[in-house]
């Protein structure tokens, strides 16, 4: 069972491996409401995961210490668990889909761990690691449903608690959900009257559908770019405990969390990675009733991966109107490309990209398409634009 008291036990228990991440006011984020953000991003490991697998890892038994531990994960959970096991002083075995990206293998291997690269994917790297379980006696290290994970992830309700004892509203991401039940617990705990919001991403709604449903089905597939949070099926402790201390569950968008990684960005010089950034996704796109209430919003990791980064900031440009594709129709004459231009000139865009097709099939024979890419303030500034346009005679396809 996890309990209030195993959860101040954790505290104690991680004080030397973990690092404070103190509140952080949000400005101009969620004008609605006054957010602050937990930001986990910047935890030893760059997320939340140390908490969990550090005192899963403390609490094993001499013997099982000396075996070692063994884990799965192609991300924040391997290198947690690395790091955890490396401050106790005892070995670790993590299994990664050969798949995984070099940047988290040598990060995992920086931490002090083995890593064992398995052929196929996520499934395989699984399977392969209880069967090394079975065969060295090691000790398996769950990302999420396990009753110490869950406490040691508590910790940060605690925290939260502590440093904002009149907070409103609690948002946090889901995955597995390992982390928000340990912060619902611990939160629901010491004040009942605080809301605790789940979120997750539209592409991986598996407590979603689990909590609408009553059963903990698994997905037959996920597919978004907060991976952290891509789980088939949640887990069966961690199911229970949604449904006892979370309020609400609600899902965001591949752009509004693509928004969301931009404003942090921009607005708090954050860097959060996809499923860190789904809490305050759900903030700015009024997923839960926050007017006027005192917020945080749990930012639950930030190792995103670079080489995807500028894909992932240009669809937050355009989700939030600061970019915009325009399909003009022109009719095929000297002048027309000057006009166009100085009619978005004129309203303060700025055009960054153009294209000019002839062979498009137009309603006239003299017709021609422009494709053009603007920078713009936001969806009004993109509807000032068009309306110049058309206010001219211009088509806007």
């Amino acid at each position: 069972m996890v309990t209030i008291d195993k959860i101040f036990h954790a505290s104690v228990v991680l004080k030397d491996i973990i690092r404070p991440t103190p509140l952080a006011k949000a400005y101009g984020i969620a004008p609605e409401c006054e957010l602050y953000l937990k930001p986990e991003n910047l935890q030893n490991t760059g997320s939340f995961k140390l908490r969990g697998s550090g005192y899963k890892i403390a609490m094993l038994s001499d013997e099982e210490k000396q075996k070692g531990v063994i884990a799965c994960s192609a991300g924040n959970h391997a290198q947690g668990v690395a790091l955890a096991a490396s401050k106790c002083g005892i070995s670790s075995l993590i299994c990664l889909p050969d798949s995984a990206p070099i940047s988290k293998v040598e990060a995992t291997k920086s931490y002090g761990a083995q890593v064992c690269l398995v052929p196929g994917v996520y499934d395989d790297a699984y399977n392969r690691a209880l069967e090394l379980k079975e065969e060295k006696g090691y000790t398996f290290v769950h990302p999420f449903d396990d009753e110490y994970v869950i406490a040691g992830q508590g910790t940060i309700g605690l925290e939260i608690m502590n440093e904002m004892n009149d907070v409103d509203a609690v948002i946090v991401p889901i995955g597995g959900g390992g982390l928000i039940s340990g912060v619902a617990c611990a939160i629901k705990s010491i004040s009942p009257h605080v809301k605790v919001y789940g979120v997750q991403a539209a592409g991986a709604p598996s407590m979603y559908n689990a909590v609408r449903s009553g059963r903990a089905d698994a997905l037959s597939s996920v597919s978004t770019i907060a991976d952290g949070i891509a789980v088939k099926k949640p887990g069966d402790l961690t199911f229970q405990m949604v449904k006892e201390y979370v309020d609400d569950i609600a899902l965001v968008t591949e752009d509004e969390i693509a928004a969301a990684i931009l404003a942090l960005i921009e607005k708090q010089k954050m860097i959060a990675e996809g499923a860190g950034a789904v809490s305050v996704a759900a903030a700015m796109f009024h997923k839960f009733p926050l007017e006027g209430k005192r917020v945080v919003s749990l930012i639950s990791g930030g190792n995103i991966d670079v080489t995807s980064l500028s894909r992932v900031i240009e669809r937050g440009l355009m989700k939030s109107g600061r970019t915009s594709n325009l399909l003009i129709e022109l009719v095929d004459k000297p002048g027309q490309l000057k006009d166009v231009s100085r009619i978005i000139a004129d309203c303060g865009g700025n055009v960054t990209s153009v294209h000019h097709e002839r062979n498009g099939e137009t309603e006239s024979i003299n017709g021609c398409y422009l494709r053009l890419t603007l920078e713009t303030r936001n969806y009004d500034h993109v509807q000032q634009i068009t309306q110049a346009l058309r206010s001219e005679g211009f088509k806007i396809v």
